[in-house]
């Protein structure tokens, strides 16, 4: 795909990238790609490790609750955690 690349044409990009953004900008749009490539190399391995955990066991109901004849899976269920 840049096989052509050549360095004439890489100095033509450089250019251009300097007229676009000025010589102060540039290095504040580079450390903000390289936070982000970060947060987002972090992100990607905290959802490894949460995948990769066994799965939590739920503890069972009391034998008094079966007696009263209600389900197991409704006393399990929570409410959805409100965002606002």
């Amino acid at each position: 795909m840049f096989e052509n690349l050549s360095l004439p044409h890489l100095l033509m990009v450089l250019v251009v990238v300097l007229l676009l953004f000025g010589a102060k900008r540039i290095p504040e749009i580079a450390g903000s790609m390289g936070k982000g490539i970060r947060e987002f190399k972090k992100n990607i391995q905290e959802g490894v490790n949460e995948t990769a955990s066994p799965p939590r066991v739920q503890p069972s109901a009391s034998p008094q609750s079966r007696e009263s004849g209600t389900r197991v899976d409704e006393e399990l269920r929570t409410e959805p955690k409100r965002l606002l």
